[in-house]
């Protein structure tokens, strides 16, 4: 089961360290000292290694944010309603029907939608994308056109595209090369769809969704946004942008559930190969054939996720509601302090795709750095049993982008976003800076392909499985 161990230095003496150079952590305190918005779950504490608690700093909002206190209120309020959607006379039926239907208009007026977009439901980003992908306009049988996508895509935004006829591209060094070469590429001819994500997973990076639409209409193509990422930080106007697709997930925006969504041009998707066949899918279905709907309950088979559908809704309207200039100052703030404290510690390097990237204007709440001598697995055991911090670390389903960026082993994420606060990226910073100077404090050993620390007598609490946690690793290792 083991099968490599990293022992502490000897030298290692718990400290609180201040980084080297850092920017002064009272500029920001005002507009990013304390939490945005109230999360539900701020306050857990994270049992140390060497013992004793510590308040869980969550530093990975991209991976899934925690709920809203405001959408878990209110999913406390609905829950005793629930009931079957659609068809169902009863009380609660009714109520749970209205309230799932309704989650669309919400969800169609926050991304600034166009009145005969369809929203459709699904279970995550992923599942939207594969369902646009089954979706694309064929004749007598035959694709109309490639999907045309970049190096840096999630997963999410790259397997689907696969299956259909698609190109790929590398994307420049700058934002300007890098339209140039989509232009390139759609001046060639014979594409459909133009595939990018609002902001990448990796990095934080945002792409000029505007320019990028209008080029792809420009060429006779369609647009489809993964804005499973910008959405949580940034205000998306599909019909200002000229954006025909758009999908991003409730869990990554503060809902719980994980209901994704697909919003856009009802043609496609009213033609489309029904996403699941099964019930409400259907106009009538016949022992030997079917006659399909329109419209979202086309792609929507089987029972909905209703909370889950009712709470990704309610969480738009709280981001909604959120003032602007406070949002991306509170963000701006907290990034930019982390950034210039990863940069000042020697031996850590801030990863990025373009060279021209403005991280004042053109950045979401992620950070992605790596540190020289460790393996990135180790680094975020280390924060986490030593320092109660929790980031992500790998490759994060955007293997050809970390090739790319010369990190095929993987490097570490740290995302925040409306519940975090100042204390959250200091406490990152005095656990980097202590790694560099002291080394580890504890025993790691490789559990299951993950670090894990040594003879860790730490506790689950009462009502979980105290298992580690490491259990079911996806095996994402290997290229």
């Amino acid at each position: 089961m083991t099968t490599a161990t990293v022992s502490p230095n000897a030298a290692a003496q718990p400290e609180t360290v201040q980084p080297d150079g850092a920017a002064p952590f009272d500029a920001r305190r005002a507009v990013a000292g304390r939490p945005l918005a109230a999360v539900t779950g701020a306050e857990i504490q994270a049992p140390l290694i060497s013992g004793g608690h510590v308040r869980y700093a969550n530093l990975d909002y991209g991976a899934s944010a925690p709920a809203l206190s405001l959408v878990s209120a209110y999913l406390n309020e609905i829950l005793p309603f629930y009931a079957s959607v659609h068809r169902g006379a009863g009380y609660a039926s009714q109520i749970s029907t209205s309230v799932y239907e309704n989650a669309r208009n919400i969800v169609r007026e926050f991304v600034g939608g166009r009145p005969d977009d369809s929203v459709i439901f699904t279970r995550n980003t992923t599942d939207s994308l594969n369902l646009l992908a089954g979706c694309l306009p064929a004749t007598d049988g035959r694709p109309d056109g490639d999907v045309l996508y970049l190096d840096i895509e999630h997963h999410a935004n790259l397997l689907p595209w696969q299956g259909v006829p698609h190109r790929s591209i590398v994307a420049a060094d700058t934002i300007p090369g890098t339209i140039e070469s989509v232009r390139a590429e759609l001046e060639q001819g014979g594409v459909s769809l133009l595939a990018v994500t609002g902001a990448s997973n990796v990095t934080g990076e945002i792409l000029p969704i505007r320019a990028l639409a209008t080029l792809a209409h420009e060429h006779g193509a369609r647009i489809v946004v993964d804005a499973a990422q910008l959405a949580p930080h940034r205000r998306v106007n599909i019909a200002a942008d000229g954006v025909d697709y758009l999908a991003f997930s409730g869990h990554k925006l503060y809902a719980p559930f994980g209901a994704g969504v697909l919003v856009g041009r009802p043609d496609w998707l009213d033609a489309g190969t029904p996403h699941l066949a099964g019930g409400g899918a259907v106009k009538e279905a016949r022992l030997d054939g079917v006659s399909w709907a329109t419209g979202p309950a086309r792609h929507e088979g089987g029972s909905p996720n209703v909370l889950g559908a009712a709470t990704l809704a309610r969480a738009t309207q709280v981001i909604a509601g959120l003032d602007l200039d406070r949002w991306h100052a509170h963000e701006s703030g907290i990034r930019s302090f982390l950034v210039e404290g990863l940069q000042k510690i020697d031996g850590v390097t801030v990863h990025q795709i373009f060279k021209d990237t403005n991280p004042d204007t053109d950045t979401i709440g992620v950070v992605n750095f790596s540190v020289e001598g460790y393996d990135a697995g180790l680094v975020a055991a280390y924060l986490s049993a030593e320092h109660g911090v929790g980031l992500r670390d790998g490759r994060f389903c955007a293997h050809p982008l970390l090739k790319r960026l010369g990190l095929p082993s993987g490097s570490l994420r740290a995302s925040f976003g409306v519940g975090s606060r100042l204390e959250d990226a200091e406490r990152l910073l005095t656990g980097i800076e202590s790694l560099r100077r002291n080394g580890l404090g504890w025993d790691y050993v490789v559990d299951a392909g993950r670090w894990v620390p040594a003879n860790d007598t730490r506790t689950y609490p009462h009502w979980a499985p105290n298992t580690p946690g490491t259990a079911g690793a996806a095996p994402c290792i290997d290229d």
